[in-house]
């Protein structure tokens, strides 16, 4: 088993040069690199190049409301299709329920046929469905509240869309490896290294951007203190105005396929162009055909950007967004419409930002920890196992070469954590090189030659170390499955050291070894 092949020999040797120039873009300028070489580099996270730190949490309580306000619009359309009189139609979001009174008590069931047709169906965890409203009878005052399961469902598709929502808008502005992932049941981390003034990103991140096209209902007085059924005040986007808007949305801004920034070509003032998908496109057609001469209000945010009258049926599914805008505020929402709406409004409930000091202080603790820990494992190997010891620190080396070479290919992002995986993956790599070595001095023991005994080392320490390193392999993929962020970091570090060192524990240590003994020919081994 000591002989090689010249082609294990040449792809031994290509591997090795092959980790040598994938780690090379990390010590070379990229400019100086040739053209045909990946300039893939290991990038440093938040703790080592410093930048900003924010949590951010989804306002649950707003989903809710969002639901009941909608609950009770089509509440509404459906009483008044079913011919059902009430009164004292109310949302109260801290019960999380809908209620009314019935003019006449005897038409309990067919409200209450009305409100279940306005429940949505959500999965349970047998894999059935169930409607998200409880609707109830109480002597003539009908409710309908929201389920625990659709609370449940809701505000876990609410923070999983508001990653996905933040992860493009921050994509969008240019920061690179960014870290955004979901914490606890109504957080999302964001961890923004090299920015070191995350306010941009915060406003950003902080708006919500939900746009929506209604109607205005031009028969409200807006001297009332309040508002007719359906219609609600909002301000406009000029400073004292207020418009009566339709509660109903006739074209969600979720249909919107893009958004740019641009200027108007007969005044020269900044407007954000959009365009719908087919389904936006065909409700927008629908409503400007039927609302000819009616205003209609472009709604971002419970704000009234403009509202122009509909001159003539806009057909085409483009469409232009006028008001108060300069070029960084067209290009800022073109950027939130593109990346979409979030389901919630988030704040931030911790921020914190660290220095690039702080980053450079990190990286040399690790450098030393790394070099000091490498010191201390060679020299126990030189002086335990003499020159197979040797062959195995040198194999070491060819390990954190080829482990760099394999975090620049996968553009990983190196943390303090990550360091901690490096060094950990220096104690354990020469394990497997212990067990051969040790295999090796019991054949030598009972009296094998040392060709045999080498042979026999190798072999059966293989299962051995296979075994072990599985293990360890198993471990690092539960890390990975479970945790986030600096945690799949480590977790990542450590499984490709670990399958780098099984293969130059068996392949690379036993090239050194063959090579030699076919030079030297020795009667007894330095083992």
């Amino acid at each position: 088993m000591l002989y090689f092949a010249r082609w294990k020999v040449a792809a031994i040797i290509g591997v090795i040069l092959l980790g040598v120039l994938f780690s090379l873009p990390n010590v070379i300028p990229r400019s100086a690199m040739p053209s045909w070489l990946p300039a893939r580099q290991i990038s440093l996270g938040l703790d080592l190049r410093g930048g900003s730190y924010l949590l951010l949490e989804v306002d649950l309580d707003a989903v809710v409301k969002e639901r009941l306000e909608g609950l009770a619009d089509g509440a509404r359309t459906r009483l008044r299709q079913a011919k059902v009189g009430y009164i004292n139609l109310s949302t109260q979001p801290e019960q999380r329920r809908l209620s009314f009174r019935l003019r006449d008590p005897s038409q309990a069931e067919a409200a209450m046929a009305a409100m279940r047709e306005l429940a949505n169906p959500i999965t349970t965890a047998t894999g059935g469905t169930t409607p998200d409203l409880e609707v109830a009878n109480n002597d003539g005052l009908i409710s309908a509240t929201l389920s625990e399961a659709a609370l449940r469902e809701r505000a876990a598709g609410a923070v999983e869309q508001s990653v996905e929502i933040v992860r493009r808008r921050i994509d969008q502005t240019g920061v690179s490896e960014a870290l955004i992932a979901r914490q606890g049941a109504s957080r999302v981390l964001v961890q923004l290294p090299g920015v070191e003034d995350p306010n941009r990103i915060k406003e950003l991140l902080g708006r919500t951007a939900r746009m929506t096209f209604r109607l205005l209902d031009e028969n409200a007085s807006m001297q009332a203190t309040t508002p007719p059924p359906g219609v609600e005040f909002l301000e406009g986007d000029q400073p004292g105005t207020r418009y009566p808007v339709r509660r109903r949305v006739e074209v969600d801004g979720a249909n919107l396929t893009d958004a740019r920034a641009g200027q108007n070509p007969q005044t020269g003032q900044w407007v954000v162009n959009f365009t719908f998908d087919s389904v936006g496109t065909r409700r927008f057609a629908e409503v400007t055909r039927q609302n000819v001469g009616r205003p209609f209000a472009v709604v971002l945010d419970n704000k009234v950007i403009t509202a122009p009258n509909i001159n003539e049926p806009i057909t085409g599914g483009n469409g232009q967004i006028s008001g108060n805008f300069n070029a960084q505020s067209a290009n800022e929402l073109a950027v939130l419409l593109r990346a979409g709406a979030l389901p919630a409004p988030l704040t931030v409930v911790e921020e914190r930002t660290v220095g690039p000091e702080l980053g450079a202080d990190a990286i040399r603790a690790g450098l030393i920890s790394l070099a000091v820990g490498a010191s201390f494992v060679f020299l126990y190997m030189g002086f335990a196992y003499g020159l197979f010891g040797w062959m195995a620190n040198l194999a070491l080396l060819v390990n954190l070469l080829l482990m760099a070479a394999a975090l620049s290919l996968l553009e990983a992002t190196l943390t303090l954590p990550g360091i901690a995986g490096v060094v950990l993956t220096l104690g354990t790599a020469l394990d497997a090189n212990i067990l051969i070595n040790e295999r090796i001095r019991e054949e030598v023991r009972a009296g094998r030659p040392p060709a045999s005994a080498l042979e026999a080392g190798f072999t059966k320490a293989s299962g051995t170390i296979l075994d072990s390193n599985l293990t360890n392999l198993i471990a690092m993929g539960v890390l990975y499955a479970m945790g986030s962020g600096p945690v799949r970091g480590f977790a990542v570090t450590v499984a490709i050291g670990t399958v780098v060192q099984m293969w130059t524990a068996t392949t690379l240590v036993r090239l050194f070894v063959s090579w030699w003994y076919r030079a030297r020919r020795p009667r007894t081994l330095p083992v």
